[in-house]
């Protein structure tokens, strides 16, 4: 914590506001991290709005665990109520109904990308409940992909439908257009957190597998692929058993899902 609040590595420091501001330059550090040569796919410097998601959530965490070891929390809880009042002002974009995926000093990067699914799927959020609800739903409308999210809407001018070809041509898909599998573990846990647990919002989540179980029988029999096309069918791609595709899917079906049913 104590590095991310004054400073480290790769521009990574909280800035004023209390949020976390990560990269520069070159340097790729979230996950969406291609580089090839000085060229760099999805430049996201500046706030990123998974990072401050995880920033958010981990002061709370180190809060309670302050508490529950007889320490002082109140650095923390500080720390998590600035960071908390700067998000909602900063990234919210009024305009789409949604969350930046970058804010960098005083513009937002209105990209339409799955990030921003983490300030409703973890345990600690900072948004109210219209707002998580708007996000949940706009993530659905248009990066669901039955398998997965996609990493770029279709309607950007810079999505690619499929991940195929040489080398540099799929790295151009890689975070733009490709469906993840991972993240469709998150989207099923904020979707269950805004519209609840009743056996027909169950039904309807556990629908949203469907496509995921077909997996089990193709490619790596009985796993779970990394990507998938944005495009149908959602041709599986990349590595064919991918750990993180499978245990996100396995954490919400066993946390969201199966105690309901």
């Amino acid at each position: 914590i104590a590095a991310y609040e004054h400073g480290t590595d790769f521009s990574i420091y909280m800035e004023e506001d209390g949020l976390i501001h990560a990269g520069s330059g070159l340097d790729q550090v979230t996950w969406m991290d291609v580089r090839v040569g000085d060229w760099v796919a999805t430049p996201r410097h500046g706030k990123p709005v998974e990072i401050n998601a995880l920033w958010y959530h981990a002061l709370c965490l180190m809060e309670e665990w302050a508490m529950r070891f007889g320490e002082d929390g109140s650095h923390y809880a500080a720390l998590a109520a600035h960071a908390k009042e700067s998000f909602a002002k900063e990234f919210w974009n009024e305009k789409d109904g949604c969350l930046y995926d970058v804010v960098d000093g005083l513009e937002g990067d209105a990209t339409l990308r799955p990030n921003q699914i983490y300030a409703v799927s973890l345990p600690h959020r900072m948004l109210d409940a219209d707002k998580e609800k708007k996000i949940v739903d706009k993530v659905y409308e248009k990066l669901y992909a039955k398998t997965g999210l996609r990493s770029l809407s279709p309607d950007d001018k810079e999505y690619h439908p499929t991940y195929e070809g040489c080398l540099d041509k799929r790295d151009h898909a890689y975070h733009q257009g490709t469906s993840w599998g991972f993240l469709l573990g998150g989207f099923l846990t904020a979707y269950v957190h805004v519209y609840g647990t009743s056996k027909e919002v169950i039904k309807r989540v556990d629908a949203m597998l469907d496509a995921t179980r077909e997996q089990f029988y193709h490619g790596c029999i009985g796993s779970i692929a990394e990507i998938f096309d944005g495009d149908e069918p959602h041709t599986s791609r990349g590595c064919y058993a991918q750990a993180w595709s499978v245990g996100e899917i396995l954490r919400a079906y066993t946390e969201d899902i199966l105690p309901y049913k």
